[in-house]
């Protein structure tokens, strides 16, 4: 039978096979293990049920891969859904872009969604739309706890696998519990106290929602480190940059102080956000700090 490996936990694999829609726990074949080849959530597989107890079953083949990601570790990813609060918890622009760096960086499609529009001014989220729209993002408004907007989310995730991501306490699991309500999430409570969420998935899980279509829900985060990123390379991460790299004056330009940058310019007149270039210089000053030491 082929199904999908929705989860893995110490050495077991939990397969979903569509066909008789059932989830097995499967263990590897060893040769995999010398093969060098480690079995990941959203990996296509053969499973092999003969001799085994119900609801067991063994994988014996892990089909080609279309792409695979490293944080999250998970195969044949189609877009990734990186879902921040407009407020409670404010939304940390600099910690989306690091989200968005890594995803830019392995190649996958993300979509930003803000919920909670419910809690804030029209112009608040107004800029934060703007300012993503404007760097060539596709951003999605939302309000949970108001079911608004949740048929574009249900049209997005249609047929795709999704990574869905994001900080702790920003609606994440409550989205999930409507969109696929036999997931049953554990909705952790954002604590009144400090306004940040509870830490509620623990590993990274593909949900079924319906035909070819699942949702990854991963562990909630406060901090994304990107060390393995050069600072030379920062600046192809931000998508905006690229129309004006061929306008500035200097091959290689880092958009920072040389004389004759369009990116800048750009900058000058309105036409990149000063909310993501802002980050763009934090972030290229953190790098070179690391990569001194």
């Amino acid at each position: 039978m082929k199904g999908k490996i929705i989860k893995g936990i110490a050495g077991f694999y939990y397969v979903h096979v569509p066909e008789v829609n059932e989830i097995f726990e499967c263990k590897a074949k060893g040769i995999f293990r010398m093969q060098n080849l480690k079995p990941l959530v959203g990996d296509d597989v053969e499973i092999d049920t003969s001799d085994q107890p119900e609801g067991k079953g063994t994988i014996t083949r892990i089909l080609p891969r279309k792409n695979d990601i490293i944080r999250p570790a998970v195969a044949n990813v189609d877009q990734a859904m990186v879902i921040f609060a407009a407020a409670e918890p404010s939304p940390n622009l600099n910690l989306l872009d690091r989200f968005l760096i890594m995803m830019q960086r392995q190649r996958v499609h993300t979509i930003i969604c803000f919920n909670k529009k419910d809690i804030v001014e029209k112009k608040e989220i107004k800029l934060l739309i703007d300012t993503y729209l404007s760097s060539g993002y596709e951003v999605i408004s939302i309000s949970v706890l108001q079911e608004d907007g949740l048929s574009t989310i249900r049209g997005r995730l249609k047929g795709k696998t999704t990574v869905l991501a994001g900080p702790s306490g920003v609606g994440k699991s409550s989205l999930i519990n409507i969109i696929c309500p036999q997931a049953q999430m554990e909705i952790g409570s954002v604590s009144e106290k400090i306004k940040r969420g509870k830490h509620t998935t623990r590993h990274s899980e593909l949900i079924y929602v319906e035909e070819d279509t699942y949702v990854m829900d991963t562990p909630g985060f406060s901090s994304l480190y990107i060390n393995e990123v050069e600072k030379e390379e920062l600046k192809d991460y931000f998508i905006e940059f690229n129309e004006y790299e061929d306008k500035c004056r200097f091959i290689g330009c880092m958009h920072l102080n040389e004389p004759g940058c369009a990116v800048k310019e750009a900058l000058m007149k309105g036409k990149i956000s000063s909310i993501r270039y802002d980050n763009y210089k934090a972030l290229y000053d953190e790098l070179k700090e690391i990569k001194r030491y």
